[in-house]
């Protein structure tokens, strides 16, 4: 996820509250919004999405965040769900518009292709992997994911492939973005997030029932080998220099970090409950994880291998993914 360029932030006044400004955009998954965070902890805004939102991206040039409106608390829950996209102006904070989904429902993982204005979005109902325009607020095409529960999708550097996870087949898709051309992958149990190498020629895959980090090979449309991680690895992402992997163990209640060259993990910080995301500051220093249950964001320095503050946010706002928007530094210590 890319973080919003300074120079914008700088000639963004709206995007300040008092003497704060927002350095953290937090997707409030049981308040039904996106809610702005200071460094200090303080709520210093929000705008109001549709039902029970559960994944963000930005736009590339840092103008839009993108949020997907689920519609309902956890993927194996019944129910319809939402069938739109809401498009946060964040100059303005405002929601801008929606694109509608129409017949596909309970959107969930974004990938912006990063080539174009394209973007795929996976639906849980009916299950499929959703092509659509982000200026024209359209739906271009629909694809076969190949398997049940698509969940987290990840487009591939040259706007060629895309692979979702499926999370109730233990199977990675390969779609091809221009003919619809499917490959599975298979992996371990409960696939979850993904995340390309800088080069594009590696996806690392969290496997959460198997407590693992899978390493698919691009080309082969393969998986090559395997990280051992904790229990109930839900996200994943990667420092600047692509030394470390850094992702959130649910079910552990922990922030892992894993070598890459390595394949090995390293270290687990523990937190103060079950982190269902992770996203890394633009600089690679800090990791932040939304732990929903408990209306808490935990930050955590990478360098240090330590917890450098909780976030309070107000009752019931079921905090899940973090993205920084703007220059975040730590303002107090853990209690």
């Amino acid at each position: 996820m890319k973080s919003i360029p300074l120079a914008i932030l700088l000639a963004a006044p709206s995007m300040m509250s008092g003497a704060e400004r927002a350095d953290l955009l937090v997707v409030e998954k049981k308040n039904n919004s996106v809610g702005f965070y200071a460094s200090s902890g303080s709520r210093v805004g929000e705008v109001q999405v549709g039902e029970t939102p559960h994944e963000v991206v930005l736009s590339r040039d840092g103008r839009y965040a993108y949020v997907s409106d689920n519609g309902v608390l956890w993927m194996d829950y019944d129910g319809p769900g939402g069938n739109t996209i809401s498009i946060i102006d964040l100059s303005t904070r405002r929601r801008a518009g929606v694109l509608p989904l129409g017949k596909f429902r309970r959107p969930h993982g974004l990938a912006l292709d990063p080539t174009s204005s394209r973007a795929f979005v996976t639906a849980e109902n009916p299950d499929r992997l959703v092509l659509v325009d982000l200026d024209a607020r359209a739906v271009i095409k629909d694809f076969d994911n190949g398997g049940s529960d698509p969940h987290m999708v990840t487009f591939g550097i040259d706007g060629e492939w895309a692979y979702v996870s499926n999370t109730a087949s233990g199977t990675v898709g390969a779609v091809h973005a221009a003919s619809g051309k499917l490959r599975l992958v298979e992996v371990g149990k409960g696939p979850q997030g993904s995340l390309l190498s800088l080069d594009g020629s590696i996806l690392w895959v969290t496997c959460r029932d198997e407590g693992s980090i899978d390493i698919i090979d691009t080309q082969a449309k393969a998986k090559v080998g395997t990280i051992k991680t904790g229990p109930g690895v839900n996200r994943v992402v990667a420092t600047p220099d692509e030394k470390l992997l850094v992702y959130s163990l649910q079910s552990g209640e922990a922030v892992g970090i894993a070598d890459i060259a390595a394949e090995t993990e390293i270290a687990q910080i523990p937190l103060g409950g079950q982190p269902l995301s992770i996203s890394l500051s633009r600089d690679g220093r800090f990791a932040f994880a939304g732990v929903q249950d408990e209306d808490q964001i935990w930050i955590v320095s990478v360098t240090d291998r330590e917890v450098v503050q909780v976030i309070d946010t107000p009752p019931g706002m079921g905090p899940d993914p973090v993205i920084e928007i703007g220059t975040y530094s730590p303002r107090k210590a853990r209690p």
